[in-house]
């Protein structure tokens, strides 16, 4: 099992989760996060004042999939959070050592 970690523009969010629900992935974390890579911020006029925003805001979606399934996942993460512009974010794959649902004890893939 792999466990994907996606961080990208928030306007993005309906589209990745709509995109990995058509490839079967039934299940995600959703984090609201701050961050910047090489953009490194920017700066914004508010009440006449300039300031830098260093932090923007993104979203982190974590799922964890079987390893048939990473590529597919992969795939619709990144056509579906893509934008062509820069900022449109990370993907992060690891690997996932064990899996256990609470409520009922199943473990692995049964508890994905």
């Amino acid at each position: 099992m792999k466990k994907i970690e996606a961080i990208f523009k928030p306007f993005k969010l309906d589209e990745v989760r709509e995109a990995l629900s058509e490839i079967g992935v039934s299940g995600l974390t959703v984090i609201e996060v701050k961050g910047f890579g090489r953009q490194k911020g920017h700066t914004e006029l508010y009440r006449g004042a300039e300031y830098v925003v260093d932090f923007l805001p993104k979203v982190k979606v974590e799922v964890v999939v079987p390893d048939q399934l990473l590529d597919q996942a992969i795939d619709a993460v990144v056509k579906a959070a893509r934008t062509g512009k820069i900022g449109d974010g990370k993907i992060f794959v690891s690997d996932v050592a064990q899996v256990i649902r609470i409520r009922t004890g199943e473990t692995d893939e049964a508890a994905v």
